[in-house]
Protein backbone atom coordinates (compact mmCIF):
# COMPACT_ATOMS: atom_id res chain seq x y z
CA UNK A 1 0.00 0.00 0.00
CA UNK A 2 1.56 3.26 -1.00
CA UNK A 3 2.42 5.62 1.58
CA UNK A 4 -0.17 8.04 2.44
CA UNK A 5 1.70 11.82 2.54
CA UNK A 6 0.04 14.08 5.09
CA UNK A 7 0.80 17.73 5.33
CA UNK A 8 -0.19 20.95 7.52
CA UNK A 9 -3.94 22.04 6.88
CA UNK A 10 -4.74 18.16 6.50
CA UNK A 11 -8.47 16.75 8.08
CA UNK A 12 -7.18 13.26 10.35
CA UNK A 13 -8.06 10.41 12.78
CA UNK A 14 -5.44 10.93 15.19
CA UNK A 15 -4.72 7.63 17.56
CA UNK A 16 -2.28 8.31 20.55
CA UNK A 17 -1.64 5.19 23.04
CA UNK A 18 -4.95 2.83 23.99
CA UNK A 19 -7.40 5.51 23.27
CA UNK A 20 -9.43 5.15 20.05
CA UNK A 21 -8.38 7.35 16.98
CA UNK A 22 -9.95 11.45 17.35
CA UNK A 23 -10.45 13.65 14.46
CA UNK A 24 -8.72 16.61 14.16
CA UNK A 25 -6.32 18.69 11.83
CA UNK A 26 -2.66 18.67 11.52
CA UNK A 27 -1.57 22.57 12.40
CA UNK A 28 2.24 24.35 12.86
CA UNK A 29 2.98 23.76 16.46
CA UNK A 30 4.17 26.57 18.43
CA UNK A 31 7.79 28.11 17.47
CA UNK A 32 9.27 26.86 20.52
CA UNK A 33 7.71 23.54 20.68
CA UNK A 34 10.24 20.95 19.49
CA UNK A 35 9.40 17.74 17.66
CA UNK A 36 10.29 14.86 19.50
CA UNK A 37 13.38 12.54 18.70
CA UNK A 38 12.94 9.59 16.49
CA UNK A 39 9.56 8.35 14.15
CA UNK A 40 8.43 10.75 12.01
CA UNK A 41 5.16 12.97 13.75
CA UNK A 42 2.94 15.83 12.96
CA UNK A 43 1.28 18.46 15.53
CA UNK A 44 -2.67 17.94 15.66
CA UNK A 45 -4.88 20.02 17.22
CA UNK A 46 -7.86 17.85 17.97
CA UNK A 47 -11.58 18.64 17.25
CA UNK A 48 -14.43 19.33 20.36
CA UNK A 49 -11.46 20.09 22.36
CA UNK A 50 -8.36 22.09 23.29
CA UNK A 51 -6.09 19.58 22.92
CA UNK A 52 -2.91 19.38 21.11
CA UNK A 53 0.05 16.73 20.44
CA UNK A 54 2.68 14.96 18.64
CA UNK A 55 0.86 12.12 16.92
CA UNK A 56 2.94 9.50 15.35
CA UNK A 57 2.96 9.59 11.09
CA UNK A 58 1.95 5.44 11.45
CA UNK A 59 -1.21 6.70 14.20
CA UNK A 60 -2.21 9.17 11.73
CA UNK A 61 -5.23 8.40 8.65
CA UNK A 62 -6.68 10.86 6.30
CA UNK A 63 -10.28 12.08 7.61
CA UNK A 64 -12.57 10.90 4.66
CA UNK A 65 -11.24 8.08 3.43
CA UNK A 66 -11.60 6.54 6.99
CA UNK A 67 -14.61 8.35 7.99
CA UNK A 68 -17.33 5.56 7.64
CA UNK A 69 -15.22 3.23 9.44
CA UNK A 70 -14.31 5.11 12.47
CA UNK A 71 -17.61 6.79 12.63
CA UNK A 72 -18.48 2.47 12.90
CA UNK A 73 -16.06 1.61 15.62
CA UNK A 74 -16.36 4.77 17.84
CA UNK A 75 -19.72 5.73 19.73
CA UNK A 76 -20.19 8.28 22.37
CA UNK A 77 -21.56 11.67 22.96
CA UNK A 78 -18.32 13.82 22.99
CA UNK A 79 -16.95 11.54 19.67
CA UNK A 80 -20.26 12.64 18.02
CA UNK A 81 -19.70 16.13 18.54
CA UNK A 82 -16.00 16.10 17.75
CA UNK A 83 -17.17 14.49 14.08
CA UNK A 84 -20.07 17.00 14.01
CA UNK A 85 -17.58 20.28 14.83
CA UNK A 86 -15.31 18.72 11.49
CA UNK A 87 -18.56 18.50 9.36
CA UNK A 88 -19.74 22.01 10.22
CA UNK A 89 -16.00 23.38 9.86
CA UNK A 90 -16.13 21.65 6.33
CA UNK A 91 -19.76 23.09 5.87
CA UNK A 92 -18.54 26.86 6.37
CA UNK A 93 -15.55 26.17 4.43
CA UNK A 94 -17.35 25.10 1.58
CA UNK A 95 -20.20 27.82 1.50
CA UNK A 96 -16.97 30.55 1.82
CA UNK A 97 -15.54 29.75 -0.95
CA UNK A 98 -18.82 29.64 -3.28
CA UNK A 99 -19.45 33.11 -1.89
CA UNK A 100 -15.68 34.02 -2.95
CA UNK A 101 -15.94 32.20 -6.36
CA UNK A 102 -19.13 34.11 -7.23
CA UNK A 103 -17.59 37.43 -6.61
CA UNK A 104 -15.05 37.15 -9.42
CA UNK A 105 -12.42 39.05 -10.21
CA UNK A 106 -11.98 41.64 -12.79
CA UNK A 107 -8.51 40.84 -13.05
CA UNK A 108 -9.39 37.50 -14.10
CA UNK A 109 -7.26 35.96 -10.48
CA UNK A 110 -8.21 32.34 -9.98
CA UNK A 111 -10.59 32.12 -7.10
CA UNK A 112 -8.94 29.18 -5.96
CA UNK A 113 -5.48 31.31 -5.27
CA UNK A 114 -7.38 33.78 -2.99
CA UNK A 115 -6.95 33.14 0.78
CA UNK A 116 -10.25 31.76 2.75
CA UNK A 117 -10.93 34.53 5.18
CA UNK A 118 -12.59 32.62 7.88
CA UNK A 119 -11.85 31.41 11.35
CA UNK A 120 -13.34 28.52 13.05
CA UNK A 121 -13.55 27.13 16.69
CA UNK A 122 -10.19 27.88 18.00
CA UNK A 123 -8.82 30.04 15.58
CA UNK A 124 -8.31 27.23 12.88
CA UNK A 125 -7.66 28.24 9.05
CA UNK A 126 -8.77 26.74 6.18
CA UNK A 127 -5.16 25.51 4.50
CA UNK A 128 -7.44 21.80 4.97
CA UNK A 129 -9.28 23.25 1.74
CA UNK A 130 -6.32 24.68 0.29
CA UNK A 131 -5.34 24.12 -3.38
CA UNK A 132 -1.58 21.71 -2.99
CA UNK A 133 0.45 24.45 -4.79
CA UNK A 134 0.06 27.09 -1.67
CA UNK A 135 2.16 26.90 0.76
CA UNK A 136 1.20 26.34 4.64
CA UNK A 137 0.26 28.89 6.43
CA UNK A 138 2.36 30.88 9.08
CA UNK A 139 2.34 29.64 12.43
CA UNK A 140 -0.64 30.17 14.19
CA UNK A 141 -0.53 32.90 17.14
CA UNK A 142 -3.35 31.01 19.07
CA UNK A 143 -1.49 28.32 20.19
CA UNK A 144 0.25 29.57 23.42
CA UNK A 145 -2.38 27.44 25.00
CA UNK A 146 -0.92 24.22 24.17
CA UNK A 147 -0.99 21.86 27.09
CA UNK A 148 2.22 19.96 25.98
CA UNK A 149 5.59 20.85 27.09
CA UNK A 150 8.89 20.40 25.35
CA UNK A 151 9.97 17.56 28.11
CA UNK A 152 6.83 15.49 28.10
CA UNK A 153 6.14 12.28 25.99
CA UNK A 154 3.40 12.25 23.80
CA UNK A 155 2.21 8.86 24.78
CA UNK A 156 0.99 9.95 28.23
CA UNK A 157 -1.07 12.95 27.04
CA UNK A 158 -3.69 10.74 27.41
CA UNK A 159 -3.40 9.11 30.60
CA UNK A 160 -6.37 9.42 33.42
CA UNK A 161 -6.54 13.32 34.79
CA UNK A 162 -5.95 11.64 38.42
CA UNK A 163 -2.52 10.88 37.47
CA UNK A 164 -1.63 14.05 35.39
CA UNK A 165 -2.47 16.66 37.27
CA UNK A 166 0.40 19.34 37.29
CA UNK A 167 0.93 21.69 40.74
CA UNK A 168 2.00 25.00 39.48
CA UNK A 169 3.73 27.44 42.25
CA UNK A 170 3.74 30.94 40.42
CA UNK A 171 5.88 33.65 42.02
CA UNK A 172 2.61 35.54 43.15
CA UNK A 173 2.09 32.19 45.45
CA UNK A 174 -1.64 31.12 43.32
CA UNK A 175 -1.39 27.69 42.34
CA UNK A 176 -3.07 26.04 38.82
CA UNK A 177 -4.34 22.39 38.64
CA UNK A 178 -3.89 22.02 34.77
CA UNK A 179 -4.80 18.55 33.12
CA UNK A 180 -2.76 17.42 30.27
CA UNK A 181 -5.71 17.10 28.28
CA UNK A 182 -9.44 18.14 28.65
CA UNK A 183 -12.03 15.94 29.58
CA UNK A 184 -14.05 15.85 26.41
CA UNK A 185 -11.40 13.44 24.49
CA UNK A 186 -11.50 10.44 27.27
CA UNK A 187 -13.12 11.81 30.44
CA UNK A 188 -11.08 9.55 32.72
CA UNK A 189 -11.71 11.08 35.69
CA UNK A 190 -12.40 8.75 39.19
CA UNK A 191 -15.09 10.95 40.56
CA UNK A 192 -15.16 11.53 44.67
CA UNK A 193 -17.38 9.77 46.63
CA UNK A 194 -18.57 12.72 48.27
CA UNK A 195 -22.38 13.61 47.31
CA UNK A 196 -22.22 17.03 45.52
CA UNK A 197 -25.22 19.83 45.46
CA UNK A 198 -25.91 22.43 42.75
CA UNK A 199 -27.81 25.08 43.56
CA UNK A 200 -28.65 27.27 39.90
CA UNK A 201 -29.25 25.66 36.82
CA UNK A 202 -28.83 28.88 34.47
CA UNK A 203 -26.58 29.42 31.46
CA UNK A 204 -23.46 28.51 33.47
CA UNK A 205 -24.81 26.22 35.91
CA UNK A 206 -26.54 23.76 33.30
CA UNK A 207 -23.59 23.05 31.60
CA UNK A 208 -21.56 22.40 35.05
CA UNK A 209 -24.42 19.99 36.94
CA UNK A 210 -24.50 17.93 32.77
CA UNK A 211 -20.44 17.16 33.05
CA UNK A 212 -20.19 16.55 37.09
CA UNK A 213 -22.70 13.72 35.77
CA UNK A 214 -21.50 13.19 32.57
CA UNK A 215 -18.10 12.22 34.80
CA UNK A 216 -19.96 9.61 37.31
CA UNK A 217 -20.45 12.35 40.27
CA UNK A 218 -23.87 11.64 42.74
CA UNK A 219 -25.37 15.54 42.26
CA UNK A 220 -28.34 16.99 43.67
CA UNK A 221 -29.78 19.68 42.32
CA UNK A 222 -32.30 22.56 42.54
CA UNK A 223 -33.38 25.58 40.82
CA UNK A 224 -35.72 28.41 42.34
CA UNK A 225 -37.75 27.45 38.81
CA UNK A 226 -38.00 23.82 39.80
CA UNK A 227 -39.04 22.71 35.77
CA UNK A 228 -35.39 23.27 35.26
CA UNK A 229 -34.21 20.82 37.43
CA UNK A 230 -36.86 17.65 35.42
CA UNK A 231 -33.77 17.39 32.43
CA UNK A 232 -31.20 16.92 35.20
CA UNK A 233 -33.32 14.30 37.17
CA UNK A 234 -33.99 12.31 33.84
CA UNK A 235 -30.06 12.44 33.67
CA UNK A 236 -29.28 10.95 37.00
CA UNK A 237 -29.44 13.76 39.54
CA UNK A 238 -31.72 13.67 42.44
CA UNK A 239 -34.27 16.77 44.03
CA UNK A 240 -33.55 18.85 46.68
CA UNK A 241 -36.31 20.51 48.05
CA UNK A 242 -34.83 23.86 49.29
CA UNK A 243 -31.12 25.12 49.85
CA UNK A 244 -31.33 23.55 53.06
CA UNK A 245 -32.05 19.91 52.35
CA UNK A 246 -29.32 20.30 49.31
CA UNK A 247 -26.81 21.36 52.32
CA UNK A 248 -27.66 18.91 54.56
CA UNK A 249 -27.79 15.96 52.17
CA UNK A 250 -24.71 16.44 49.91
CA UNK A 251 -20.62 17.14 51.44
CA UNK A 252 -20.62 19.50 49.13
CA UNK A 253 -22.63 22.21 47.68
CA UNK A 254 -22.04 24.10 44.48
CA UNK A 255 -23.95 27.76 44.19
CA UNK A 256 -24.18 29.55 40.79
CA UNK A 257 -26.78 32.31 40.61
CA UNK A 258 -26.61 36.05 39.21
CA UNK A 259 -25.44 38.42 41.71
CA UNK A 260 -24.43 39.53 45.14
CA UNK A 261 -28.23 39.92 46.18
CA UNK A 262 -29.11 36.29 44.71
CA UNK A 263 -25.66 34.65 46.39
CA UNK A 264 -26.95 36.46 49.90
CA UNK A 265 -30.27 35.12 49.54
CA UNK A 266 -29.70 31.50 49.07
CA UNK A 267 -27.21 31.59 51.51
CA UNK A 268 -29.27 33.67 54.56
CA UNK A 269 -32.83 33.66 53.26
CA UNK A 270 -35.27 31.26 54.38
CA UNK A 271 -34.97 27.44 53.99
CA UNK A 272 -31.34 28.68 52.87
CA UNK A 273 -28.25 26.93 52.56
CA UNK A 274 -27.19 28.18 56.22
CA UNK A 275 -29.76 26.03 57.81
CA UNK A 276 -28.56 22.75 56.72
CA UNK A 277 -24.97 23.71 57.09
CA UNK A 278 -23.18 21.39 60.02
CA UNK A 279 -19.46 20.90 60.82
CA UNK A 280 -17.30 19.51 57.82
CA UNK A 281 -20.03 20.55 55.26
CA UNK A 282 -18.50 22.27 52.18
CA UNK A 283 -20.04 25.01 50.41
CA UNK A 284 -18.71 26.74 46.94
CA UNK A 285 -19.41 29.88 45.60
CA UNK A 286 -19.33 30.03 41.75
CA UNK A 287 -21.12 33.39 41.50
CA UNK A 288 -19.51 36.70 40.42
CA UNK A 289 -19.74 38.72 42.68
CA UNK A 290 -17.64 41.30 45.18
CA UNK A 291 -15.32 40.61 47.42
CA UNK A 292 -17.61 42.01 50.38
CA UNK A 293 -20.05 39.22 49.63
CA UNK A 294 -17.67 36.43 49.82
CA UNK A 295 -16.15 37.48 52.96
CA UNK A 296 -19.32 37.74 54.70
CA UNK A 297 -20.61 34.43 53.09
CA UNK A 298 -17.42 33.27 54.22
CA UNK A 299 -17.69 33.90 57.65
CA UNK A 300 -21.59 32.75 57.69
CA UNK A 301 -20.31 29.23 56.72
CA UNK A 302 -17.20 28.94 58.87
CA UNK A 303 -19.08 30.47 62.05
CA UNK A 304 -21.65 26.86 61.34
CA UNK A 305 -18.69 24.70 61.29
CA UNK A 306 -18.50 24.65 57.57
CA UNK A 307 -15.80 24.48 55.19
CA UNK A 308 -15.61 27.62 52.29
CA UNK A 309 -14.53 28.02 49.15
CA UNK A 310 -15.13 30.65 46.06
CA UNK A 311 -14.66 29.23 42.57
CA UNK A 312 -16.26 31.85 39.64
CA UNK A 313 -15.86 30.60 36.46
CA UNK A 314 -14.37 32.70 33.54
CA UNK A 315 -15.99 31.42 30.36
CA UNK A 316 -19.61 31.38 28.39
CA UNK A 317 -22.25 29.36 27.74
CA UNK A 318 -21.13 27.16 25.39
CA UNK A 319 -17.42 26.48 27.27
CA UNK A 320 -19.55 25.73 30.26
CA UNK A 321 -21.37 22.66 27.87
CA UNK A 322 -17.87 21.77 26.93
CA UNK A 323 -16.27 21.43 30.31
CA UNK A 324 -13.90 23.96 28.97
CA UNK A 325 -14.36 26.17 31.83
CA UNK A 326 -11.33 28.22 33.87
CA UNK A 327 -11.99 28.08 37.46
CA UNK A 328 -10.23 30.57 39.69
CA UNK A 329 -10.58 29.10 43.49
CA UNK A 330 -10.01 30.93 47.23
CA UNK A 331 -10.42 29.90 50.41
CA UNK A 332 -10.09 26.90 52.39
CA UNK A 333 -7.40 24.58 50.66
CA UNK A 334 -8.40 21.78 51.06
CA UNK A 335 -11.51 22.18 49.87
CA UNK A 336 -9.71 22.65 46.54
CA UNK A 337 -8.45 19.57 46.65
CA UNK A 338 -11.59 17.76 47.69
CA UNK A 339 -13.33 19.41 44.15
CA UNK A 340 -10.30 18.19 41.92
CA UNK A 341 -12.63 15.62 40.55
CA UNK A 342 -15.42 18.13 39.75
CA UNK A 343 -13.09 20.96 38.69
CA UNK A 344 -11.97 18.58 36.44
CA UNK A 345 -15.17 17.98 34.76
CA UNK A 346 -16.49 21.08 34.81
CA UNK A 347 -12.88 23.08 33.18
CA UNK A 348 -9.99 22.48 31.91
CA UNK A 349 -8.13 24.47 34.50
CA UNK A 350 -8.27 25.32 37.96
CA UNK A 351 -6.21 28.00 40.00
CA UNK A 352 -6.13 28.29 43.77
CA UNK A 353 -5.41 31.87 44.32
CA UNK A 354 -5.05 32.28 48.66
CA UNK A 355 -7.53 33.37 50.94
CA UNK A 356 -11.04 33.92 50.09
CA UNK A 357 -11.85 37.10 48.43
CA UNK A 358 -9.12 36.89 45.76
CA UNK A 359 -10.63 35.26 42.99
CA UNK A 360 -13.93 37.39 43.51
CA UNK A 361 -11.29 40.47 42.85
CA UNK A 362 -9.08 38.77 39.99
CA UNK A 363 -12.61 37.40 38.36
CA UNK A 364 -14.59 41.10 38.33
CA UNK A 365 -10.79 41.94 36.19
CA UNK A 366 -11.21 39.54 34.01
CA UNK A 367 -14.64 40.58 33.03
CA UNK A 368 -13.98 43.92 33.31
CA UNK A 369 -11.64 43.59 30.52
CA UNK A 370 -13.84 41.34 28.36
CA UNK A 371 -16.76 43.55 28.96
CA UNK A 372 -14.38 46.52 27.88
CA UNK A 373 -13.37 44.61 25.06
CA UNK A 374 -16.39 44.23 23.48
CA UNK A 375 -17.66 47.29 24.06
CA UNK A 376 -14.76 48.82 22.08
CA UNK A 377 -15.22 45.91 19.34
CA UNK A 378 -19.05 46.96 18.94
CA UNK A 379 -17.99 50.97 18.12
CA UNK A 380 -15.22 49.59 15.75
CA UNK A 381 -17.78 47.80 13.74
CA UNK A 382 -20.22 50.76 13.96
CA UNK A 383 -18.14 53.32 13.05
CA UNK A 384 -16.90 51.63 9.90
CA UNK A 385 -20.42 51.56 8.66
CA UNK A 386 -21.00 54.97 9.80
CA UNK A 387 -17.77 55.92 7.64
CA UNK A 388 -19.00 53.69 4.29
CA UNK A 389 -16.92 51.00 5.14
CA UNK A 390 -17.49 47.16 4.84
CA UNK A 391 -18.21 45.49 8.68
CA UNK A 392 -17.39 42.30 7.40
CA UNK A 393 -14.19 43.38 5.58
CA UNK A 394 -13.05 45.29 8.97
CA UNK A 395 -13.39 41.79 10.81
CA UNK A 396 -11.98 39.61 7.64
CA UNK A 397 -8.66 42.03 8.49
CA UNK A 398 -8.52 41.94 12.08
CA UNK A 399 -8.59 38.55 12.31
CA UNK A 400 -5.69 38.46 10.74
CA UNK A 401 -3.66 40.06 13.20
CA UNK A 402 -2.74 40.05 16.37
CA UNK A 403 -5.76 40.51 17.79
CA UNK A 404 -7.47 37.36 16.47
CA UNK A 405 -9.02 35.31 18.08
CA UNK A 406 -11.98 33.22 18.79
CA UNK A 407 -13.61 35.38 20.78
CA UNK A 408 -13.51 38.17 18.53
CA UNK A 409 -14.46 36.23 15.79
CA UNK A 410 -17.54 34.13 16.79
CA UNK A 411 -18.77 37.69 18.82
CA UNK A 412 -19.01 40.09 15.49
CA UNK A 413 -20.12 37.32 13.20
CA UNK A 414 -23.03 36.93 15.32
CA UNK A 415 -23.36 40.62 15.52
CA UNK A 416 -23.28 40.74 12.02
CA UNK A 417 -26.04 37.95 11.83
CA UNK A 418 -28.44 39.79 13.78
CA UNK A 419 -27.66 36.97 16.31
CA UNK A 420 -27.76 38.19 20.24
CA UNK A 421 -28.49 34.68 21.42
CA UNK A 422 -27.19 35.02 25.02
CA UNK A 423 -24.10 32.90 25.69
CA UNK A 424 -23.45 35.36 28.58
CA UNK A 425 -25.85 37.92 29.61
CA UNK A 426 -25.54 41.68 28.64
CA UNK A 427 -27.18 42.63 32.09
CA UNK A 428 -24.55 40.06 34.24
CA UNK A 429 -21.36 42.11 32.29
CA UNK A 430 -22.77 44.99 33.17
CA UNK A 431 -23.04 43.87 37.10
CA UNK A 432 -19.81 43.04 36.69
CA UNK A 433 -18.61 46.34 35.12
CA UNK A 434 -20.43 48.40 37.94
CA UNK A 435 -18.76 45.98 40.91
CA UNK A 436 -15.06 46.31 39.08
CA UNK A 437 -15.46 49.73 39.05
CA UNK A 438 -16.57 50.04 42.83
CA UNK A 439 -13.51 47.81 43.51
CA UNK A 440 -11.22 50.43 41.94
CA UNK A 441 -12.82 53.65 44.23
CA UNK A 442 -12.20 51.47 46.82
CA UNK A 443 -8.38 50.83 45.58
CA UNK A 444 -8.07 54.70 44.68
CA UNK A 445 -7.27 52.83 41.50
CA UNK A 446 -8.40 54.74 38.02
CA UNK A 447 -10.97 52.90 35.58
CA UNK A 448 -11.81 55.30 33.20
CA UNK A 449 -11.64 52.29 30.43
CA UNK A 450 -14.41 50.29 32.45
CA UNK A 451 -16.75 53.82 33.27
CA UNK A 452 -16.93 54.25 30.06
CA UNK A 453 -17.78 50.38 28.94
CA UNK A 454 -20.17 51.09 31.28
CA UNK A 455 -22.52 54.09 30.63
CA UNK A 456 -22.98 51.99 26.84
CA UNK A 457 -24.15 48.94 28.99
CA UNK A 458 -26.08 51.03 30.59
CA UNK A 459 -27.44 52.13 27.24
CA UNK A 460 -28.24 48.90 26.05
CA UNK A 461 -30.23 47.80 28.49
CA UNK A 462 -32.35 50.78 28.28
CA UNK A 463 -33.17 49.36 24.93
CA UNK A 464 -34.08 45.93 26.56
CA UNK A 465 -30.97 44.32 25.58
CA UNK A 466 -30.36 42.49 29.46
CA UNK A 467 -31.30 39.27 28.43
CA UNK A 468 -29.39 38.96 25.53
CA UNK A 469 -25.28 38.38 24.41
CA UNK A 470 -22.90 40.75 25.59
CA UNK A 471 -22.61 41.70 21.99
CA UNK A 472 -26.03 43.04 22.02
CA UNK A 473 -23.95 45.87 23.34
CA UNK A 474 -23.42 47.11 19.57
CA UNK A 475 -27.31 48.19 19.23
CA UNK A 476 -26.18 50.97 22.26
CA UNK A 477 -24.52 52.59 19.13
CA UNK A 478 -27.06 51.86 16.51
CA UNK A 479 -30.25 53.38 18.65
Amino acid sequence: MAAVHLRIGDLVWGKLGRYPPWPGKIVSPPKDLKKPRGKKCHFVKFFGTEDHAWIKVEQLKPYHAHKEEMIKINKGKRFQQAVDAVEDFLKKAKGKEQNSDGKGDSKGKKASSKPLKILEEDDEDLSALRDPSEKPVKDDPHFHHFLLSQTEKPASSMEPISKRLKIIEEVTGSTSIQAADSTAINGSITPTDKRIGFLGLGLMGSGIVSNLLKMGHIVTVWNRTAEKCDLFIQEGARLGRTPAEVASMCDITFSCVSDPKAARDLVLGPSGVLQGIRPGKCYIEMSTVDPETITELSQVITSRGGRFLEAPVAGSQQLSNDGMLVILAAGDRSVYEDCSSCFQAMGKTSFFLGEAGNAARMMLILNMVQGSFMATIAEGLTLAQATGQSQQTFLDILCQGQMASTFVDQKCQNILQGNFKPDYYLKHIQKDLRLAICMGDMANHPTPMAAAANEVYKRAKALDQSDNDISAVYRAYIH
